[in-house]
């Protein structure tokens, strides 16, 4: 019989308004090689706040009641409402991933042997009580290893593998990660010191300094110091960084970065070249913690690039028996060099109660929110 309960739902309206709310949805039972999932915890991911929000203006949100359940609406600006496209007038569910107990099995021998097993999934709606799944989809925990341990087994762990994948692949030796202190940079920290990287560190906090310091980072820079550019310089001279992943994505730091990363490279050049350093320099941009136009002030030679960065696309470009191992490197150290820490835990309810929804909708580092629906 098929399992009944609550799922969380975004919806923009053709006319622009947005609506939060929670459904009582039917889940069916599971097909050959499926399994339905309890869930148990669902982080909620920078990642996941644009299909939540869309462009709609959280901060003049109203809370209300729809079928005796709690909802929010807001409204995107006029100027805004040629990006809703596709999605005007369909309820989508959200939550990138999570992890829980599975409940009932496929037919399947792979189904069954997950049975009563926990297990971490990327597949999207998280945030409900329950989820029908492919076996593919999940990945078994380790005896011992809870739902909430798991639930933050891939977005963050796999896009900081992703970004160590992806120096070697392109031919760095070194790099540098921005809003360097949240869950995802911690890892990375973890990741390089144990596979012998170097890495230089960018935050904008003396707290968040001493945090990485505290966890073994070698190069922590704060960006708010008035001598940043003159230290940013000395640590990439002495990493020899040439790759950097910025979460900020708007204002001037990538446009920075370039810029110190060509001064480093051409310190180390016998002649001088007026179109600059031959040492190619990239910087990923792969969040957008900063909304504003993205400045570059061209002052780091020719040999440079900008782009976008997507975990999704990576996985896919180094193939299933790649991703399968990085995702089992996951599994094995997920207590230890992939651990989630959690400054909330909530309910679906609690979702769209003004004050936590204004807290995970602020995206500030050390405040991770951990979404529990069968609490």
């Amino acid at each position: 019989m098929a399992e009944q309960g609550l799922q969380f739902q975004t919806c923009i309206s053709a006319e622009g308004e947005l609506t939060l709310s929670l459904v009582n949805v039917d889940f069916p039972d599971p097909k050959e090689d499926e399994v339905l999932v309890r869930v148990e915890a669902a982080p909620i991911n920078p990642s996941d706040l644009g299909l939540l929000f869309g462009p709609a203006d959280i901060t003049a949100a109203t809370y209300g009641e729809i079928d005796g359940r709690p909802s929010v609406t807001a409204m995107v600006p006029e100027a805004m409402r040629r990006h809703i496209g596709a999605r005007a007038g369909h309820a989508m569910p959200a939550g990138n991933e999570g992890a829980g107990v599975v409940i009932q099995a496929g037919s399947s021998d792979a189904a069954q042997q997950l049975m009563g097993k926990t297990v971490a999934v990327l597949g999207g709606a998280m945030y409900a009580q329950y989820r029908v799944l492919k076996v593919s989809q999940c990945l078994l925990m380790n005896e011992g290893v809870s739902a909430k341990q798991g639930a933050s087994c891939f977005v963050n762990p796999l896009t900081a593998l992703g970004m160590v994948e992806t120096m070697r692949q392109e031919g760095h030796t070194a790099l540098l990660h921005t809003a360097a202190a949240s869950n995802l940079g911690q890892m990375l920290v973890k990741i390089c010191l144990k596979d012998g990287v170097e890495l230089v560190n960018v935050v904008r906090k003396q707290e968040h300094v001493d945090l990485l310091k505290g966890i073994g980072a070698v190069h922590a820079l704060n960006s708010s110091d008035p001598g940043f550019m003159g230290d940013l310089v000395s640590a990439l001279t002495a990493t020899d960084a040439t790759l950097g992943f910025d979460a900020t994505g708007g204002g001037t730091l990538a446009g920075q970065i370039l810029t110190a990363m060509e001064v480093a490279q051409n310190a180390k050049m016998g002649e001088f070249s007026r179109y600059g350093s031959t040492t190619y320099k990239q910087v990923y941009i792969y969040g957008g913690l900063d909304r504003s136009p993205t400045t570059l002030n061209r002052a780091f030679g020719m040999a440079w690039g900008l782009g976008g960065w997507l975990l999704t696309p990576f996985l896919q470009k180094i193939g299933q028996a790649g991703a399968d191992a990085l995702r089992q490197r996951v599994a094995d150290e997920i207590t230890t060099t992939f651990a989630s820490q959690y400054t909330c835990e909530i309910s679906l309810a609690e979702m769209l109660s003004q004050s936590h929804l204004e807290g995970y909708a602020k995206q500030a580092t050390g405040e991770k929110y951990l979404v529990t629906p069968n609490a």
